[in-house]
Parts: structure tokens; sequence; C-alpha cells
């Protein structure tokens, strides 16, 4: 008799940003018990995972083109609100549950689960993590994230540093697990394109004033006036009008249309593997697309000129080897990365990324056969451990201390109508116009 084929793995993925979409997604490929993933999505949808998207609906929920340039095809993709999809999560069977949100998000998630599940005999593997670089507020987003059946560790060092903050506070660190970004890939490096090109990755929050931005920007076109030869790029992560996970308040598109640059200077979007195809120095303040660069041997520049501070993030690149200047580039200096940092941060470029997910895949697969199914889920924050902290975070998802969705708690059985579809339009058009108009008035008006 024909071998029977295997079930495909069915996985749901949340997220609230295009970024956290594009980490969530591929993870939820890279993590899918079953043969290894290592190639990425595959082409033929009935060979990897079932996957099924969930938007959260807030000032940051991705666009049709932003969902189009992260390039992962689900099987349906829906925008929720956090009590919407906890309905959903009630009535629907999943194997696996990818939380691809902010840290409050998740510990929301995690307490509204606890309570959607409480009578069921079964239930998902809980995932999430991060969708870069951890530089800042550490302790805060591992414990808002402590819960989770796998909390995963895009590098050996994240690894050992999540381990540490979990074992401090006496919470179970056994949920953290190591892996790699899930976006890495594409061929290595071979050497210089014709034309040579220069790609500064830009950040939608670092830097976040005007006078950096506008340096950053004008070094960029003095670049391109210095070498007509080279095409120098402008790589963008939105267009005006889109939000990333970052609130970009001085958007790169207005500030270039007050300058002149050259012919062979010019913005450019898209997916950030595709535009490294074509890179032969990828520059950038604190981006992952540097750890991107690095995965496939593209040099890579993490600039000074502003500083190596932590409001910035640069300062997790050092010891990279990594580190120059804009005066630096322009005489021709070509750092080049310290192979142990690199390994260190999950860059495997020595070959090895095709196994980075196996202790994941392996997890997994142990939580899936457990006898009598797993345990409900336990984060560290409880009304007992953070009676000031918890409720607060609970109730911004329009949940009750106890996880329950809280009285007139927004929740359509159905897809909103033209009426309301105008309405939500026009108060996320409010929302960013104060965002990005109204706030960075009151905070100049403020430091005056």
């Amino acid at each position: 008799m024909p071998a029977s084929t295997p079930k495909r793995p069915r996985i749901a993925v949340l997220a609230d940003s295009d970024t956290r979409w594009k980490w969530g997604a591929l993870t939820a490929h890279r993590i899918a018990p079953g043969p290894s993933m290592e190639a990425g999505p595959r082409e033929d949808a009935q060979v990897g995972p079932a996957l099924d998207g969930f938007l959260l609906r807030g000032r940051a929920t991705p666009t049709p083109r932003q969902l189009e340039e992260v390039g992962v095809r689900a099987d349906s993709l829906r925008e929720v609100t956090a009590v919407e999809f906890l309905r959903a999560m009630e009535e629907e069977s999943y194997d696996i549950l990818v939380l691809a949100l902010v840290g409050g998000g998740v510990q929301a998630m995690l307490h509204g689960l606890q309570r959607a599940w409480e009578n069921r005999t079964s239930r998902p593997v809980v995932v999430t993590g991060y969708v870069g670089v951890v530089y800042e507020k550490l302790a805060d987003g591992l414990l808002l994230r402590h819960g989770a059946d796998l909390v995963l560790a895009n590098s050996r060092q994240d690894a050992e540093r999540f381990r540490a903050v979990y074992d401090g506070v006496g919470a179970d660190a056994s949920s953290v697990t190591e892996v790699a970004l899930p976006f890495l890939g594409g061929a290595a490096y071979e050497g210089e394109h014709t034309p040579y090109t220069v790609v500064f990755a830009a950040q939608p929050s670092v830097p976040e004033n005007r006078k950096d931005r506008t340096y950053l920007l004008n070094r960029l076109v003095q670049h391109a006036r210095r070498h007509p030869e080279r095409e120098v790029l402008l790589k963008l992560r939105s267009k005006p009008g889109e939000h990333t996970t970052h609130i970009e308040e001085l958007p790169y598109q207005k500030l270039v249309q007050r300058l002149d640059p050259p012919a062979n200077f010019r913005l450019v979007y898209g997916n950030m593997g595709e535009v490294l195809d074509h890179t032969d120095l990828l520059v950038t303040v604190s981006s992952t697309a540097a750890l991107e660069s690095l995965h496939r041997r593209v040099p890579t520049v993490v600039l000074t000129d502003l500083g190596v501070r932590e409001a910035l993030g640069n300062h997790h690149f050092v010891g990279s080897g990594c580190l120059a200047s804009w005066d630096q580039l322009d005489a021709g200096h070509r750092p080049v990365p310290d192979e142990e940092w690199v390994a260190r941060q999950g860059v495997v470029a020595d070959g090895s990324y095709e196994s980075a997910f196996d202790a994941a895949r392996e997890r997994i697969a142990e939580l899936l056969g457990r006898p009598g199914g797993l345990p409900p889920l336990a984060p560290y924050y409880t009304p007992v451990t953070a009676p000031g902290y918890l409720p607060g975070i609970l109730a911004r998802h329009h949940l009750g201390p106890d996880g329950t969705p809280l009285p007139g708690a927004p929740a359509a059985d159905k897809d909103p109508g033209p009426v309301r579809q105008i309405v939500r339009r026009a108060a996320r058009g409010a929302y960013r116009h104060g965002v990005q108009r109204v706030a960075p008035v009151i905070r100049r008006m403020g430091e005056l």
C-alpha cells in the first residue's frame, strides 16, 4: 500500500506590524515539524504548513503592499481585534501558534489564551520571540514574553542573556530556545557589481530628530556626488502614509525633497534580500539589515558619525569590526567583520544555517507528542506577582485582570460594513496625524 501523506501542521501567526508579520510567518515555516525548511517557504504550498495569518488591528497594521513585500503566502489572512483573535483560538484547532507582537501584546494574549483554553483538553504550542537585535528593555520585554512554550533567541548571545534574566527572577527558563533570524539567506557575495552599489538601510526611528536624519541624508548624497560611477541607494522601509513597527515622524522621502541629489542617487523599496543581491557596501546606523548583510558576507558598515550610543542601537555592534564613519568610508576604508562576534550573533555565514532551527523543531515535536497534552500557560506575571503592572497591560487589549474580555470590548462577528470601514480609516488617519504631526510639535515645545 502507498505510504500515507503526512498531515500538514496547522500554524496560526498573530502579528501587529509588517516586520513582525515577516518574522512570524517565516518563523512558522522554519519551525514547522517535519522535513527541514532551511530553504524557507516552499513554492508548493502543500509541502509546508497550513498557515493562517491574523493581523492585530492598530496603527501599524500592514498594508497590502507591505504584505506583498514580505513575500510569504498564507492560506488565509485577516485583520482582527485581540478579542476576535481569542475567540478564533477558542473555536479553531492549531498545532502551533506564533505570537509576533510587542511584549505587552504577547503578555495580554498569553493571559487571554490561558482563559480561552481553560476547558480544552489540548492546545497549540505557543511560540514567541524578537524580530531582530535585542538592545534595549531586555528584562521588560523578556518577562512580558514569559509563559510561551518557546521563547526564541536569535543567537547564542541572546539565548544566554535570556536564560540569565529568567533564572534571575526565579522564572522557568526552559522555554528559551536558540535559533537564528528566519529571514537570513541568499547567495554569498562574490565580488563587485557593475555599477558598484552602496546601500544605506534607513530605520523609521533611528535617529529620531531632524538634525541627525538630515545629516545622514546629506552624507549619503555627498557620497553619491564624490563617486558618480557608483549607484547610491537609500533603502526605505515604508512609503508615506504607511506604518512600520516603529513610528517614523520624519520620513526621508520628505527630507530629500529639499535636496538636489545627483542622477546616481535614488530611493528604493522592496525586499531587503533582493536589494542585497546587488549590494557591494551596506551602510546603516543599527538596522537588522546589517545582520542579513553579514550573513551573506557583503561588506557592512555600522556608522559611528552620531556616536556609539544605546539610544541609536549601534552599541550592539561593539566588537563586530564593522564600526566606521562616513569620513573613513569616503577615504576608502572597508571594515572586516570579527568572525567570533558574527558567530555569536546568529549570523551563521559558515553554512550551518540549515540546522539553526533543528532544536526548535525537536522541542515542538516533543511538546506536540506529550502524553495528556500540554499544561495550562503559566506566565511569570500574574495578579499576585505584578498587581500594579499586569492589569494595565491587559486593559489595553480590552481584557480584565483574569484575561476575560471586558464589557464593550470590540469584537465583530463579521467583516465591517462600508460605514464602519470609512470610520476606521478616518480614525486611523487621525491617529497617524497625531503621532506624526501633533506629538512632535508638543515634544519640541516641551524642550523650549
